[in-house]
């Protein structure tokens, strides 16, 4: 399939020609592909960090639901690709070949310098158009804080900023500690 112009891809499109790529990851925003930069070695740790606190969590409840580490694509509409640097769905699992989870309940973005505005601004109002997202975590590694975006009551979004403690995300009903998302940083 040939590139169309990148102000011009759909979602469908989007994702047919990022599977063509043989290197590099990107996301679409508002039908304009974005590169992903290369990452820190503290971004890969708090994300590695991120999808194993929740993968744990996950079993200790014995949830129907699965974790994700980066690399699952999010469509947030039909000009918009998100791939999060972590993700919980809930229910029957994903066939082995999805490369989209478009019902997630939890979403985690950890900020670097160069996405620091677009996680706090453009994709915390994307990834709660979707009406399976509960949660959304900002891990921010310079500051040892997780900033969680929940869903409340009418569909208010509710923001806690957490240094440490436990972190409950219900649903679907589990709980981590803040720290750990922080371990050998």
């Amino acid at each position: 399939m040939g590139q169309p112009r990148q102000s011009e891809f759909t979602a469908d499109e989007f994702m047919a020609w990022a599977l063509e790529q043989p290197a590099g990851r990107f996301e679409l925003d508002n039908g304009a592909v974005v590169a992903m930069a290369p990452e820190r070695a503290s971004h890969v740790l708090a994300k590695g960090n991120a999808f194993m606190a929740l993968s744990n969590a996950i079993g200790a409840c014995h949830l129907a639901c699965q974790a994700f580490p980066d690399g699952m694509s999010v469509r947030i509409d039909e000009r918009t690709v998100y791939e999060p640097d972590a993700l919980v769905r809930c229910g029957p699992q994903l066939p082995g070949d999805a490369v989209e989870a478009n019902d997630p309940v939890v979403v985690v973005e950890v900020v670097s310098p160069s996405s620091r505005g677009v996680d706090r601004g453009v994709k915390l109002a994307g990834y709660f158009l979707l009406p399976s997202v509960r949660h959304y975590l900002i891990v921010d590694t310079d500051k040892r804080v997780v900033i969680h975006h929940h869903r409340g009551a009418e569909g208010r979004i509710e923001v806690r900023v957490l240094h440490d403690g436990l972190l409950t995300l219900d649903p679907p009903g589990l709980a981590f500690e803040v720290q750990d998302v922080f371990i050998g940083l």
